[in-house]
């Protein structure tokens, strides 16, 4: 399974005051379905309904569905670096259109005095999944795709793309007895135990 990530660049803030206390949320399309995007991949709107529906039910429901501040390195989230929470996230046609609250954590904090001086912010989402290239040359997400988060909010991501891509892109992910791990550390292992004889490994 790789890691997937998509970049949205404009989200609407939105400042709610409830019991004298003010709220800031994000809010504006998440996902999109059955179109092609700008890293030449393109994702089933049913595939995304089925996997949002799955979302919806198992973390947004239950106030689990967390988002962090920038690009993390992998698919777990990491709680020291979250910054909302996803509040909703419903279909509108082929796009997926999802709602956050900025939280009082630290990184929240940073958020929060982001966009009140007027940065302009965009949300990543992050999944796995596998990818099947068709006959156009674009990259199909399979039936896999299983989201980390709905949104990870990420500065002006127009410009950033080629780097994280490149980071972000090359590395493979597997399920190891209920935990995600890298494929590319468990060939390491596999090549030293293959060079290094036990008696001398230990």
């Amino acid at each position: 399974m790789k890691l997937i990530r998509e970049e949205i660049e404009s989200v609407e803030v939105i400042v709610e005051q409830r019991n004298g206390q003010k709220h800031l949320y994000i809010e504006g399309i998440f996902l999109q379905g059955d179109i092609k995007n700008r890293n030449g991949r393109m994702y089933p709107c049913e595939t995304l309904a089925k996997e949002v529906g799955r979302y919806n039910e198992n973390f947004v429901q239950k106030g689990r569905a967390l988002g962090e501040l920038g690009h993390p390195d992998g698919p777990s989230i990491n709680l020291d670096r979250v910054s909302h929470k996803i509040t909703s996230l419903r279909q509108e046609g082929t796009n997926f259109i999802g709602r956050a609250q900025i939280l009082s954590t630290p990184m929240g904090n940073i958020a929060k005095s982001l966009l009140d001086e007027g940065v302009k912010l965009g949300v990543s989402s992050r999944g796995m999944g596998s990818l099947r290239e068709d006959r156009n040359g674009i990259k199909v997400v399979g039936e896999d795709f299983m989201l980390a988060t709905a949104a990870d909010i990420v500065a002006d991501p127009s410009a950033p793309d080629a780097f994280v891509n490149g980071i972000m892109e090359g590395k493979e992910w597997v399920w190891d007895g209920g935990i995600l791990r890298e494929k590319y550390a468990e060939k390491t292992y596999k090549t030293i135990n293959t060079l290094v004889d036990q008696k001398r490994l230990e």
